[in-house]
């Protein structure tokens, strides 16, 4: 037979934990989320100055990157810095671009996915896609 008071201090015990250890795990979760929508809302902001080097600040700077795009997969940061360059050559062809979050999950300690949504606003056309 189990002692009543006994298990009634597991219980107490086992609640004081939860609701203590909560805060804390929420809130290296809340400033590791904070963290990436930082770089989200930052990313917008040097493309809209027509300073690709910046916006791509939030890309991984390593050679084995790869950026998933509408011409096929791109290897590396130097190609997908290049690429960029080269498909908008100057402001009006960057036009504005917008970045909404749609999902930030947390895959380890280390590791996160981020799905959202990207649109360009220009004169001629407007483009629009999504990203992870």
């Amino acid at each position: 037979m189990i002692d009543r008071n006994r298990h009634r201090a597991v219980i107490k015990f086992s609640y004081l934990l939860l609701i203590t250890g909560l805060p804390l795990m929420s809130q290296s979760q809340t400033s590791d989320e904070q963290a990436i929508r930082q770089l989200i809302k930052k990313q917008p902001e040097g493309w809209n100055k027509g300073n690709i080097e910046e916006y791509m600040k939030g890309y991984w700077q390593s050679d084995s990157l790869i950026f998933v795009g509408k011409k096929g997969l791109t290897y590396g940061y130097k190609n997908t810095l290049k690429n960029y360059k080269k498909s908008y050559p100057d402001r009006a062809t960057m036009g504005k671009l917008q970045l909404d979050l749609l999902r930030i999950k947390k895959l380890s300690s280390n590791y996160y996915q981020v799905t959202g949504k990207w649109s360009l606003k220009r004169t001629v056309d407007d483009l629009q896609g999504y990203f992870t």
